[in-house]
């Protein structure tokens, strides 16, 4: 994990330094999602759907977290 340091410009904007976006492969245009997490700021690269598939296998579901289906 590399570290490093930019700045805020007068228009709220940054720089991503190219170390960084060689890392994480980042391209002109690509869309990334911004959020805030216990106070620091997160950037990552916006990832298809598909990429997702299998992400919740081996979680233990309680019946009560269990999508309804828009049932009450």
């Amino acid at each position: 994990m590399q570290k490093k340091i930019v700045k805020v410009s007068s228009k709220y904007q940054i720089l991503i330094p190219k170390a960084l976006r060689e890392e994480l492969k980042i391209r002109s245009g690509q869309e990334l999602l911004m959020y805030t997490y216990d106070g620091s700021i997160r950037l990552s690269p916006k990832r298809p759907i598909t990429e997702l598939r299998g992400i919740a296998k081996g979680i233990k579901w309680r019946q009560e977290n269990r999508d309804r289906g828009g049932h009450s």
